[in-house]
């Protein structure tokens, strides 16, 4: 499969600073440590975690919505990191995002038409009728009617609202699209028909998705493979069946094991993990799982695990895995 999108070593680093004249750095919060994977052409990654993990700071960083501290993103074979603006807002219409809070993301005094439109003309891609024409078939594709147009974001639903912000990322026709947690904020019966709707999309028109998530049962419907993060690092990236079925980083493990099974009578061994997540500010040298893992030993504080492949598509970064 061709590679779409590669991450070289991603870093981004908050500093923590005191005082309001002069300014004094405490330390910093690495909010993304060295990620690396690759995502390619049609398939859809699901990165997963929990809260805090830095999912949604590697998106950004993908795109450069922030600038990342450190490392190469590589996007259809160029390096994003060193366009000047101009070329950033070229490449920028392969590369769109979908947000968590569908609300917060559409500016309240604009009409759904007019949001929806500016990316087509901005991008030059119609104007005049041809542009208003584009906007009414985007709504119907993602389930909303032409009609809408001249309604404000105020008056619809959580549900209706994200997908207007899908149709907005579709109007420019993107190679990929990044969904930060896109369905997090909707009902359960919602939530499935977004996640349809998203699929059916992909197959259509021939989309790359990368798929942030906490919930790891929504990740197994619609991943191809899956990272799991934990502080700002990968611990295991594979396909997302053999991720459920066997998973070899502890954090995973515990991950699944908390997913809820809806039947009484099925005894489920839960993975409880020992303390709480370690501070940002006091991070060791080696494992960030280190605190918590049932199955940690000295060399897990000293040593950063790298992330390495165990079989054939499947990375861990565990010394326990891969000594």
């Amino acid at each position: 499969m061709e590679v779409l999108l590669q991450i070289r070593n991603l870093k981004k680093y908050f500093p923590i600073t005191k005082g309001i004249i002069t300014k004094k750095q405490l330390g910093v919060v690495k909010a993304v440590d060295g990620v690396g994977f690759e995502v390619y052409q049609g398939e859809t990654l699901g990165l997963v975690g929990e809260s805090g993990c830095g999912k949604s700071t590697t998106g950004r960083c993908i795109l450069r919505l922030i600038e990342p501290t450190a490392g190469e993103v590589h996007f259809d074979g160029v390096n994003i990191g060193k366009l000047d603006k101009q070329a950033m807002r070229r490449i920028r219409k392969d590369m769109q995002m979908v947000f968590q809070a569908p609300f917060a993301s559409l500016n309240p005094r604009m009409k759904i038409g007019d949001i929806i439109m500016e990316p087509i003309l901005l991008h030059g891609i119609a104007k005049g009728k041809e542009a208003r024409n584009r906007v009414k078939d985007l709504l119907n594709i993602v389930g909303l009617a032409g009609s809408y147009t001249e309604c404000y974001p105020h008056e619809f639903s959580d549900g209706q609202r994200q997908r207007i912000g899908i149709a907005r990322a579709l109007a420019v026709e993107p190679k990929m699209i990044i969904f930060d947690e896109p369905v997090s904020a909707l009902d359960v019966s919602i939530r499935a028909q977004v996640i349809n709707l998203i699929k059916d999309l992909q197959e259509q028109y021939k989309l790359t998705y990368i798929f942030i998530a906490h919930d790891l049962s929504v990740v197994h419907h619609i991943s191809d493979r899956v990272a799991v993060m934990y502080l700002g690092r990968i611990v295991e990236i594979t396909g997302y069946r053999e991720l459920y079925q066997n998973p070899c980083h502890p954090y995973t493990k515990a991950l699944i094991s908390a997913i809820p099974i809806p039947d009484p009578n099925v005894k489920k061994e839960k993975l409880i993990l020992k303390s709480d997540v370690i501070n940002s500010l006091n991070q060791h040298p080696g494992c960030n799982f280190y605190s918590r893992c049932p199955y940690s030993f000295p060399r897990c504080r000293e040593e950063v695990p790298e992330l390495r492949e165990t079989r054939d598509g499947h990375s861990v970064a565990c010394h326990l895995v891969n000594t």
